[in-house]
């Protein structure tokens, strides 16, 4: 258990069609999330059980105000070696600096197209100019960026080879995902493209692609191109490919304990938290779920109550 993705907030300023409904979205309470405090001293027993790197998700982290002082708090706790942030752009380029500033280490941008009016029909907003401006800034302060594009073979194909060509001349790794049905209903209404055919497709209409050696942990499958700055990866999220290396935690913004996205959480921390729990105790308790951890996605799916119908939103991206 090294890595934790920290959801700090349930709602975003962008409502994509394959993460959430268009209306009638029911955000929790905010009274029910956890608080910076809360979610400070839950990292810091994070690290001393071993997290090395923290992943700030959402909703949309930006959304959520007075970030600033929390993010500053959490980049120096003793021990955490990386504070990553996966945002979708749209408010985000204002803050980069800052960003910079605190030793953020990566920041990952969800961008499914390069193309202003397939942005507003999968977004149904329209912020693609800012979502471009977040990526211009991150690259000019010199910072780690990913892009992740969600990829629907009927939504946004022509987009895939456009977006591939951004690492010609940028220093980005363009990473293509599976398309999850964590849309609020349960339904998939795209037509599915999966790791291979996305592959399949890249090598059409691409010099020759150089796998990149992965690590255990990594979820992506990686690619070099001669001449290129930057890289590819391709994440199997439906197919589940990676899960034998995961080495991964979720909490979301209620404190939901989550071993997979898959499943349907192990874990109240939020109850913990507040119900005068010893650091100690807490240990005891994380160490018991991190165990109850599964093979892989299927058979987290499996083994929940019900099919899959949550939104991405809700459960840290």
């Amino acid at each position: 258990m090294e890595y934790m993705r920290l959801a700090v907030t349930d709602r975003c300023n962008l409502r994509c069609f394959y993460c959430m409904p268009h209306e009638g979205m029911e955000f929790v309470p905010r009274k029910e999330l956890l608080s910076y405090e809360e979610m400070l001293r839950l990292t810091r027993i994070m690290v001393e059980l071993g997290v090395k790197k923290v992943r700030i998700t959402g909703g949309e982290p930006f959304v959520r105000k007075n970030m600033y002082g929390f993010l500053k708090r959490l980049a120096a706790i003793d021990g955490l070696e990386q504070v990553n942030i996966t945002t979708n752009g749209a408010v985000a380029d204002r803050h980069i600096p800052f960003l910079k500033e605190i030793g953020i280490n990566t920041i990952n941008l969800s961008l499914d197209t390069l193309d202003k009016e397939r942005y507003e029909a999968i977004t149904r907003r329209d912020f693609f100019a800012s979502a471009m401006s977040t990526y211009h800034a991150v690259l000019a302060a010199g910072m780690e960026l990913k892009v992740n594009m969600v990829v629907m073979a009927d939504k946004n194909k022509e987009d895939i080879i456009p977006m591939a060509m951004l690492t010609k001349n940028d220093p980005v790794n363009i990473r293509f995902i599976e398309e999850m049905p964590f849309n609020g209903t349960g339904a998939r209404d795209t037509e599915f493209m999966d790791h291979r055919q996305i592959l399949a497709h890249l090598k059409q209409h691409l010099p020759p692609m150089v796998p990149i050696p992965r690590e255990k942990s990594t979820t992506a499958n990686n690619y070099r191109i001669a001449g290129h700055r930057g890289s590819i990866g391709i994440i199997a999220a439906w197919s589940r490919t990676f899960c034998g290396g995961c080495n991964r935690i979720r909490v979301t913004a209620t404190g939901q304990l989550k071993n997979c996205l898959y499943d349907t959480g192990v874990l109240n921390l939020k109850r913990l938290l507040a119900d005068g729990s010893s650091d100690t105790m807490i240990k005891e308790a994380i160490g018991q779920a991190y165990r109850q951890k599964l093979t892989d996605g299927f058979a987290a799916e499996k083994h929940r109550q019900g099919r899959v119908t949550e939104s991405m939103s809700s459960i840290g991206g």
